[in-house]
């Protein structure tokens, strides 16, 4: 549904996305992660048509974006940057309008587009009177309007309480499986992406730096909790033994290929190092997000940017 290959985005001298490959597959959720200033706003953006790309071939839906943008976004939906609505109408006046930006949509449609997303009941109060909450969920319906296959959404539980971003999340699971609908999701809360996405791809400095499956992710090592009496030294040994080949925070190791717990604590009581605890830790995206960034950010000093849409 979407193909990037070797697009790059320079605004002056600053490049803000270079030589971004990208493929999401049809009927996936697919997730793009990264800092602030990464490359995800101006990579969308070029999705959408918003942006030119400097170099490289973008194609949305088998068109490519830049030769038949009309075509390419005829059956996609998006929420994108800050919705904007007119606050004096209700909300089924506003969808009514919107939806001639794409195609007329028939009032029935309009009407279950509303029931999809939870505002049955509200459509016809003025949208100045709707919560944060009710005005995302407009945004939502904005972006079903055309009948999308695809959807991509920036942000979509932005601002959201709790409570909120647990009834988006079950929007968009629901509305993926009934539709069988293809959607990128940019969020900054990995707990979420965590429990929405399949795939996904991280963004750094405007250049990719992972991109596949949650559990490549979550499985590039194994690591292992590890409390003893001297944590240098029975690392500084276990890595002379290749028993390890990372240490995380002070108390986390990574097992080399092969290798098991009890090779850790036989090497440790050997050279008479009070061992306290040995446990297996499991890798959430959060920590491996965490790491990723750091891991980049050692090899090249990174300036964090704002967000505006030319250098997001």
């Amino acid at each position: 549904m979407i193909q990037l290959r070797g697009v790059s985005k320079q605004f002056g001298a600053r490049w803000a996305v270079r030589d971004l490959d990208l493929s999401v597959p049809r009927g996936e959720i697919f997730g793009l992660l990264g800092h602030n200033g990464a490359g995800k706003s101006t990579a969308i953006g070029m999705m959408l048509g918003q942006v030119w790309p400097t170099t490289g071939e973008l194609r949305i839906c088998g068109h490519d974006i830049t030769r038949d943008r009309a075509k390419a976004l005829q059956r996609v939906g998006a929420i994108f940057e800050t919705p904007v609505f007119y606050d004096y109408l209700s909300g089924w006046k506003n969808l009514q309008i919107l939806s001639h930006y794409t195609a007329p949509t028939p009032p029935e449609r309009i009407q279950k587009i509303v029931e999809w997303v939870g505002l049955t009941g509200r459509e016809h109060d003025k949208v100045s009177k709707y919560s944060h909450g009710m005005r995302t969920r407009l945004a939502l319906a904005q972006a079903l309007l055309p009948d999308p296959e695809l959807l991509i959404l920036d942000e979509p539980s932005d601002g959201l309480d709790p409570e909120g971003i647990h009834e988006m999340r079950l929007t968009i699971q629901r509305l993926q499986k009934e539709l069988s609908l293809t959607i990128l999701l940019s969020s900054h809360l990995l707990n979420e992406v965590e429990q929405l996405c399949t795939r996904i791809a991280v963004l750094n400095q405007g250049k990719k730096v992972f991109e596949g499956t949650l559990a490549d992710a979550k499985q590039t090592k194994h690591w292992v909790r590890l409390r003893v009496g001297d944590f240098a030294r029975a690392t500084a040994s276990l890595q002379s033994e290749k028993l390890i080949t990372d240490t995380r925070n002070g108390s986390l190791v990574a097992l080399a290929d092969g290798v098991k717990t009890d090779s850790l604590v036989r090497r440790l009581v050997a050279l008479d190092i009070p061992v306290f605890e040995v446990a297996q830790e499991e890798e959430t995206l959060e920590s491996f997000y965490l790491n990723l960034m750091q891991d980049s950010r050692a090899a090249k000093p990174t300036t964090l940017d704002s967000r505006p849409s030319t250098s997001a």
